[in-house]
């Protein structure tokens, strides 16, 4: 029997004024209306930083700088297997316009809990939170 095939995928937490960039999946999209990190896949010889940056251009219209790497996540569903990288961003420019997702929200940290958290976001979301509550 063959490895499955692992995808190699992005997502941002883009962090502004104090809040963290949230977006939830379209009624079409796999897992939907769950709320995500917004990111995507990486490119045969993308790197992980540039691939953050190009998705959040594509599909929100925003610019954003990659700062800081968290723990990746790896997540098995019915449909595929994803290796899900997060990256701490700081937002630097743009107007958000939705391409793919149905919503979007900033989050205060406090509030993430509250989210319908897409499986392979919910370590991402703990592992934010503990970090947060260590630097303060």
């Amino acid at each position: 029997m063959a490895k499955e095939k692992v995808i190699k995928v992005v997502c941002a937490l883009v962090e502004h004024s104090g809040n963290l960039l949230i977006t939830q999946r379209g009624e079409l999209m796999h897992e939907a209306l769950l709320w995500e990190f917004p990111g995507g896949k990486v490119e045969p010889g993308e790197t992980e930083t540039g691939c953050v940056a190009r998705e959040l251009q594509e599909e929100l219209n925003i610019t954003v700088q990659p700062y800081q790497r968290l723990s990746p996540v790896l997540h098995h569903s019915p449909i595929r297997s994803i290796e899900l990288i997060p990256y701490i961003c700081h937002y630097t420019d743009g107007v958000i316009k939705l391409h793919e997702h149905r919503a979007y929200r900033w989050a205060t940290p406090d509030e993430l809990p509250h989210y319908n958290w897409c499986p392979a976001d919910v370590p991402i979301v703990q592992e934010y939170l503990q970090l947060r509550n260590a630097c303060r």
